[in-house]
């Protein structure tokens, strides 16, 4: 009998994905407490794990201007130990529990996070509230931290792709609150003190500032409880600080081109960033949507034309960071010496095809799956479930908006893509940040664009909005 054969295009063209299932996120039960916490579970009968994130609402845009890393670092201490108990003994008494700890900050929160089973969380809760209440700072450890960080620092800034990053956030934010290193740059850690790290504790660690939010098989009226025993004698002091304010972007003709040059590097990095969202615009769905089809995947346009049509780089894609302030877009890819100005053009050229044409339904629909099979995974997990319902607290959204990510993301429609991209995706104000071997790739640069500011690797200094060292008399 012969077989007969599948058609070419019936083995290249999979079938659209299935409708996605609805997801029904318990409803949180709240309570504030006296001191101003507010208190969130969402409670999961019959699964062992409990997860708890302690998150108060100041990150990293807080640093002063001279002590960039300063919000990182004090989070990241508070597990190194406590009035009452060493980093030693926090350690090796939280895994005894069979439970972890973890501390650490980010843009706009700072957070203690703790994965306990079922059975004993509330002995291991008490290692959360010790840590942020009672950190004490010791000299030793803080000089332990920051060596180990100068040390990641500095192999970081040897990395095209690292690198990128952090001159593309100088390019977009300047001085502004976004626009230095979370984790900070050497020269910054170096000056950072033990009274300046004890100072941002005191003015941003206070509960009317802070969100506590457990997932796990927890009554609410039990955790109300037991965050009142352990949290309840908290107290702020004195008058928080402002909240840093939004910088406007600086007017310019057209939009920067920077290479920074760093001899002998053996790829570049390419970086097409622009301002994006604030995550409570109304525009966040089509944002989500329309970074799906740019960037967001294996199949995304991005890929798709710079690695696996042309084969210039291992993966390429893009990403919108939301926060409380309009955070960055950012498309990127890391590529040999002599392509990265092809590269950046095709990145442009994507941006500018997104809004001309609408995007067609055969596309669309499963870049919206990708999105969703996500998001159902984030929720199959407690510390999951934790960190969604914490990022709709910090931003002061509903929490029921959980349930309706899947109906929001279905109905974006290509129309809503192409409004959103002319919009907030427009090529012509899309900056470009380039770093590699200068001798390898500037001249195909300044034959693609206009303009070219080229920093040697040698006078680049990221403490300074300007990104160059003074020069010297």
């Amino acid at each position: 009998m012969i077989v007969p054969l599948i058609a070419r295009a019936e083995l290249q063209t999979p079938p659209l994905p299935a409708a996605p299932r609805a997801v029904n996120v318990p409803q949180p039960a709240e309570k504030t407490l006296a001191n101003g916490l507010r208190v969130i579970v969402i409670q999961k009968i019959g699964l062992p794990l409990v997860a708890v994130r302690l998150m108060v609402k100041t990150g990293g845009e807080a640093d002063p201007p001279d002590r960039a890393g300063l919000a990182d670092m004090t989070a990241s201490l508070l597990t190194k130990g406590t009035t009452t108990r060493s980093a030693e003994e926090i350690a090796r008494d939280v895994e005894a529990l069979g439970a972890t700890i973890e501390s650490g900050a980010a843009w706009d929160n700072s957070f203690v996070a703790l994965s306990a089973l079922a059975s004993n969380y509330p002995e291991a809760m008490k290692y959360v509230a010790d840590v942020v209440l009672h950190p004490t700072f010791k000299t030793e450890e803080i000089d332990r931290l920051r060596e180990q960080n100068i040390d990641e620092l500095q192999v970081a800034l040897t990395q095209p792709r690292s690198l990128a990053g952090y001159v593309a956030a100088r390019v977009i934010y300047g001085g502004g609150a976004y626009g230095h290193n979370l984790g900070g740059t050497p020269k910054s850690l170096q000056a950072m003190t033990r009274p300046d790290i004890a100072r941002f504790h005191e003015a941003y660690y206070r509960p009317d500032n802070a969100v506590f939010v457990v997932a796990g098989d927890v009554a609410p009226e039990t955790m109300f409880a037991l965050a009142e025993k352990l949290l309840g004698t908290w107290k702020a002091s004195g008058t928080m600080p402002s909240a840093p304010q939004e910088v406007a972007a600086p007017a310019a003709q057209q939009p920067r081109v920077v290479v920074v040059d760093l001899p002998d590097a053996g790829q570049a990095a390419v970086v097409v960033t622009l301002r994006g969202l604030r995550r409570i615009d109304p525009e966040y769905n089509a944002a989500l949507v329309a970074n799906a089809v740019m960037g967001g995947g294996y199949s995304s346009r991005l890929n798709q034309e710079i690695r696996i049509k042309r084969g210039l780089s291992y993966g390429a894609g893009s990403a919108f960071e939301f926060r409380r302030m309009a955070g960055p877009f950012t498309a990127s890819a890391q590529t040999k010496n002599e392509s990265a100005a092809e590269v950046a053009t095709i990145m442009l050229d994507e941006l500018a095809k997104m809004t001309s044409a609408a995007v067609a339904s055969t596309e669309l629909t499963p870049r919206k799956a990708v999105l969703i099979g996500n998001f159902g995974r984030a929720l199959e997990t407690t510390s999951g479930l934790v960190g969604r319902i914490a990022q709709l607290a910090l931003y002061g959204l509903s929490l029921t908006e959980i349930n309706n990510y899947i109906r929001n993301v279905e109905a974006v429609t290509p129309a809503d893509v192409q409004t959103f991209a002319a919009a907030h995706l427009k090529a012509t104000q899309a900056a470009v940040v380039i770093v590699g071997d200068a001798k390898k790739l500037l001249d195909a640069v300044k034959q693609k664009f206009q303009d070219v500011e080229v920093i040697p690797i040698a006078q680049l200094d990221l403490d300074l909005a300007t990104m160059r060292k003074a020069a010297r008399p």
